[in-house]
Parts: structure tokens; C-alpha cells; sequence
């Protein structure tokens, strides 16, 4: 059964032109709205052994990794005797373009971090990479994922007299090394992996050792590339692009890699499993001109626009992305309809993430601060506006009015990935369950709430298919895809720790 919630762009609306539009509905697209209603990037990770300019490599591999995290960025080097660290708030950018910081950053080991939070505050203990001096040396940690037990860990650990300075889910690995009585830091490293559950790329820096693990399931991405005999470890391959380093793997799920002046050792501690790597990496996440299990991540998004035509094509004049995650699609779906592509709404990129709109009449005219109709384009036409997913829907609410109000005749939405019924725990940001429109609605009512002339999204085998599959196996599913089906693949500690927990109350209030 579905919730009635109140549409914010009724049908009525959409048929009695733009004046009676704006009355019905107040408020362009502000960018506070774009970052409430899309899927947030995860992290990304990056480390590099054995070259002399390590921590401006770090530098610029982060750079390229900068789409999976615009909250923090860290680095930590070490230089033989000393482990320096910097972290701050903000883009890469701001921070790691000064020679005086650079400076700091000794030494030919470093790795490094950008940050978006799916866990812990946006407050500067939380940037990674963390660090902390244990028993045998220093040790620096960042983590790409997130842990569905590390909060049952960690309240265990501070039980146990365990002090933590963050409110990362990362520090819950930190503290397991530290707390580890094997006397290698190796098995002290798989020591921890064992405790945790969920998903995590992780590198990781000790005075002789760089170290990248991979969970089990390869939930999380982690390539290994090479720079001039330098091994280097990061989440997507952009990054080893922009360093001009070479690709050479990538980390299998459940593997640790560890380079040393010795070379690199492999280690697979964990029983093998069926892999089951996330499947928004290549709806959303990862750069276009990034490659992912061997796929190009710009080809499978256009692949996914075209079987979107083959599912659910509607006859118009014109396909529209919506920018710029919904280009690739777009750009299948004209290929495969025949319909002819244009760029119908442009983005502004030079738009700050914290302007400040003190008046409503500003809030209104927030809408052509980020995103623009191109009235050439839109006025007197069917078209139909590709985007790679909705979350809550109220983006496409608001753009899906600017077409209206530009002068389209009719406005149909395609989506290229199934709809978001189920949050993620894993390192993407979604909402609840009940602020998820597909988990409310059923198809007619989303397409009432958005307020278009129709919706379809591709269907789950539709996405599989676009990734080379026949359709998804029921049975042994090849990606995580719970987002869409509600099949976690790992157990979710926490979440259940918390049900009980809410039971819990809810019996003590009623007893």
C-alpha cells in the first residue's frame, strides 16, 4: 500500500499554463535542492609507494577522484623517520595547491582521501586518512565504503576501554588493529578484516608497508596501477590517468595487496565468494571515462539509454539529458530511438555550493543559477528528459516545471537505472525508505508527483542486460543491486541492532 503524499505538481497544474504553474508551485531548483534529491558520492582513495613527488601524485590522483567526495580531503606521507599529515575541509583544490602545504607532505610513501560522509560529521577529526601511533609504528588508514557493524564494534570497543577521537566508522578499524594481539602487522590488519562486515576499499600506510584491501564481495572498487616501477592503489582508473601511470589490476575482492621495496605480495585471507560489486558504480558513481570491471563506464551508460528505447520508447522530437550524470543515456536513447539529441537544459558550473539566497525572490530565479532551459530548443516540442535515477523526486518536479514553463508540449521522463525502493548501507547516501518516492508510490503515482506526461524507468533485467547479462540471475545475482531489489548481499548489524532497539522502546512506552 502506498502512502498518499501531497503533489507538489498536480496534473491540473501542468495544463494550465506557466502563470498558473508558478502559483501552484513557488521555488526554482536551488543547489541546497540538487544535493537533497540526488545520490551522494561515496569516497575515494589513493596511495602510492616508492616515488620521490608521492604526495603531489596523491595530490592529483585525488583530483581526478574528486567526484566521489566534496567534503574533505586528506594526505598522509611518510618520509623514513616521520609521518607527516594534512587534512582539511573543503575541495582539493583549496587546500593541496600550496607549495607550503606540499612541503610538509615528506617523503616517497603518501596516500590520500576525498571525502563525502555516510557516516561521522563533517567536522575535521572525521577527515581521513586517520592516523595514530600503535605498537610497532605508525599507522595511517582511509576507507571507501561503509561498515554495517561498526556500531556494534565500536560500542563493544569503548565497553572494553576503548577512547575513540571520530565519530568515523573508519577509527572502528583503527581501533582493531591497535587492539590486536598478533605480533605481525599484517596478521594484526587481517585481524580486523575479519571483525568487520559490509563494504570497504581501503589503503593503508606503515613505515614499510603500503597496504589496499578489498572486501570481500568487491562491493567497493580498487584498482593497482604503476608509475615508473612505483606501485599505486586508488579507487577508479582516472586517477591513474591524470598521473600518466599505467593500469595493471584490479584488486580481487577479498584481497589485500602489499608493497614494499621488496615488491608485491598478494594475501587472500577470506573463503572465496561470488563477487558482487556495486552496480551504481557505473550507473552514477564512478567518472565516465573510468573502467570498471573491465567495462567502460561511458559505453554501459549509453548502452543502459538504449535498452531504456527498447523498454519504453514514446514517440517526440526531441531527447533532452539531464545534466550532466544523464548525458551517456541520453545519448543511447537518441542512437537507438532515432530521435535527435539536444542539449535542452544547460548547467552552470561555476555555480558555489554555498550561495546564499536571503530572499524568496532570489529562491525563485535559484533554478537558472544551476540549470537552464534552452528555450530554442524546448518551446512548442515533445520531449523526452533521460536521467540516470531519482531518489525523492522533487529535482525532477522542479525540472520537469522549467520545461513546461520554457514552452514544451509534452514532457516525458525515461530513467536508465530501476526505481530506488530500498536505502543503501554500504557508502551511498540515500534517504530512508519513506522519503524514497519509487518506495511510496507506484509507477502512476510518481508520474503524477513529477508531473509528466509519462515515466518509465529501466526494468532491473533491462540494467543487467545493458551490463552483458541475459537478465539478473535470481540465484546468484551478479552485482549489488539492493538499491532496486531489496537483496543485501551482507547481514546488517546494525540496522537490526537498531530495530531491537526501537522494539525495545516501544515495549517499555506501551508497559
Amino acid at each position: 500500500m502506498y502512502q498518499q503524499l501531497p503533489l507538489p505538481l498536480p496534473d491540473t497544474a501542468r495544463t494550465q499554463g506557466p502563470r498558473k504553474r508558478s502559483a501552484l508551485m513557488e521555488g526554482g531548483l536551488t543547489d541546497q535542492d540538487l544535493e537533497g534529491d540526488t545520490l551522494r558520492e561515496e569516497c575515494g582513495v589513493f596511495g602510492v609507494f616508492g616515488h620521490p613527488d608521492a604526495a603531489a601524485l596523491t595530490a592529483l590522483g585525488l583530483h581526478a577522484l574528486q567526484h566521489r567526495g566534496q567534503e574533505a580531503a586528506g594526505i598522509v606521507s611518510y618520509d623514513g623517520d616521520h609521518f607527516h599529515s594534512e587534512r582539511r575541509l573543503g575541495l582539493v583544490g583549496d587546500h593541496f595547491s600550496s607549495g607550503k602545504v606540499m612541503e610538509r607532505l615528506m617523503g616517497d610513501i603518501a596516500i590520500g582521501h576525498v571525502r563525502y560522509s555516510t557516516t561521522g560529521e563533517t567536522i575535521l577529526r572525521n577527515v581521513q586518512p586517520l592516523f595514530a601511533d600503535l605498537w610497532g609504528g605508525g599507522f595511517a588508514i582511509g576507507h571507501n565504503g561503509n561498515l554495517t557493524n561498526a556500531i556494534t564494534l565500536r560500542n563493544e570497543l569503548v565497553r572494553a576501554g576503548a577512547i575513540f577521537q571520530s565519530t568515523s566508522d573508519t577509527e572502528t578499524i583503527l581501533q582493531l588493529v591497535a587492539r590486536s594481539r598478533s605480533p605481525r602487522v599484517m596478521d594484526r590488519f587481517v585481524d580486523a578484516l575479519r571483525q568487520i562486515e559490509g563494504a570497504y576499499a581501503l589503503v593503508a600506510l606503515t613505515p614499510k608497508k603500503l597496504i589496499g584491501a578489498r572486501d570481500p564481495l568487491g562491493i567497493r572498487p580498487l584498482v593497482l596501477g604503476t608509475l615508473n616501477g612505483a606501485p599505486i592503489l586508488c579507487s577508479e582508473t582516472v586517477a591513474l590517468d591524470i598521473i600518466g601511470a599505467d593500469f595493471v589490476r584490479e584488486i580481487e575482492p577479498g584481497e589485500i595487496v602489499v608493497c614494499t621495496r621488496e615488491g608485491i605480495e598478494s594475501i587472500r585471507p577470506f573463503p572465496p565468494q561470488r563477487p558482487r560489486p556495486c552496480v551504481f558504480e557505473y550507473i552514477y558513481f564512478s567518472r565516465p571515462d573510468s573502467i570498471v570491471g573491465g567495462r567502460s563506464v561511458y559505453n554501459v551508460r549509453k548502452e543502459l539509454g538504449r535498452q531504456l528505447a527498447i523498454e519504453s520508447h514514446v514517440d517526440a522530437d526531441v531527447v533532452i539529458p539531464v545534466p550532466d550524470s544523464g548525458v551517456p543515456a541520453a545519448l543511447g536513447y537518441a542512437t537507438q530511438s532515432g530521435i535527435p539529441f539536444e542539449l535542452g537544459i544547460i548547467r552552470n558550473h561555476y555555480v558555489g555550493r554555498t550561495f546564499i539566497e536571503p530572499t524568496q525572490h532570489i529562491r525563485q530565479l535559484g533554478v537558472k543559477l544551476k540549470h537552464n532551459a534552452n528555450r530554442a530548443i524546448v518551446e512548442g516540442k515533445r520531449i523526452i528528459l533521460v536521467d540516470d535515477s531519482i531518489v525523492r523526486g522533487t529535482t525532477s518536479v522542479k525540472i520537469v516545471k522549467m520545461m513546461y514553463e520554457a514552452g514544451a508540449k509534452e514532457v516525458h521522463m525515461r530513467i536508465a537505472s530501476p526505481p530506488i525502493t530500498h536505502p543503501d548501507f554500504y557508502g551511498i547516501d540515500t534517504p530512508e525508505r519513506e522519503q524514497l518516492l519509487a518506495a511510496q508510490y507506484d509507477l502512476e503515482g510518481m508520474r503524477s508527483y513529477i508531473g509528466v506526461d509519462s515515466l518509465a524507468f529501466i526494468s532491473v533485467d533491462g540494467l543487467y542486460r545493458a551490463l552483458g547479462y541475459k537478465g539478473r540471475d535470481q540465484e546468484f545475482p551478479q552485482f549489488t543491486d539492493h538499491c532496486f531489489t531489496g537483496d543485501y548481499p551482507t547481514p546488517l548489524t546494525d540496522k537490526v541492532g537498531e530495530q531491537r532497539t526501537s522494539q525495545l522502546s516501544l515495549l517499555a512506552e506501551i508497559a
